[in-house]
């Protein structure tokens, strides 16, 4: 498996002149606030992650992927499926700060829960989010997931989520439904706002 469509975006494993476009991602503090150790000052740290990523892909056939958006053709961010050394499947994603709020983690999300549940045979996923970071903590559960406590990771408190094969289907369609939603409303209010105010960079 190497590619995943969504109807705004498609995801597929990083390609090796992917690194310096996704460092701009992993190095914005804003962005990497609640990601594991925070940005990452040195491209080659991000070279060596993605070489990480590639060797994962190679042993279990899937890792985290590149994002890409469809419109515009730009690697916007990760998102993707890892083995934790526990033996958990971790769901996760970041992407670049110019692309929140269009409910683009949602539906990149959503389409790793199909592919785990359906071509990949996973039984069980997880995912962790810290309290602070409501946004996430809201991609999740629109998915269906469901808290299960809490664990300390990377020296910090995160919640713990988890979803089964049995229970996604229907919790994964109705939050991209919702996503799709969301996206009509938003493309709507940015050419309202494109319009008022002469165009220039909207969040």
């Amino acid at each position: 498996m190497d590619l995943l469509e969504t109807p705004r975006l498609l995801l597929r494993p990083f390609a090796p002149g992917d690194a310096e476009l996704v460092h701009r991602v992993y190095s914005d503090p804003e962005v990497m606030r609640y990601v594991a150790t925070g940005p990452m000052a040195e491209l080659s740290v991000t070279e060596r992650l993605l070489e990480d990523y590639a060797a994962h892909q190679k042993r279990l056939g899937y890792s985290f992927w590149a994002v890409i958006e469809r419109s515009s053709g730009s690697l916007i961010g990760d998102a993707g499926l890892y083995r934790t050394p526990a033996g958990e499947v971790e769901l996760g994603y970041t992407l670049g700060a110019a692309w929140w709020g269009r409910g683009y983690a949602t539906e990149a999300a959503g389409a790793w829960l199909e592919c785990a549940f359906s071509s990949l045979g996973i039984f069980e996923v997880v995912a962790l989010a810290e309290p602070a970071n409501v946004a996430s903590l809201h991609v999740l559960e629109k998915l269906g997931m469901r808290r299960a406590g809490e664990r300390i990771a990377f020296g910090r408190p995160h919640t713990v989520f988890r979803t089964q094969r049995a229970l996604s289907s229907a919790s994964i369609r109705r939050g991209r439904a919702e996503a799709d939603s969301k996206a009509s409303t938003s493309s709507n209010r940015r050419a309202r706002r494109r319009s008022d105010h002469g165009g220039g960079p909207l969040h």
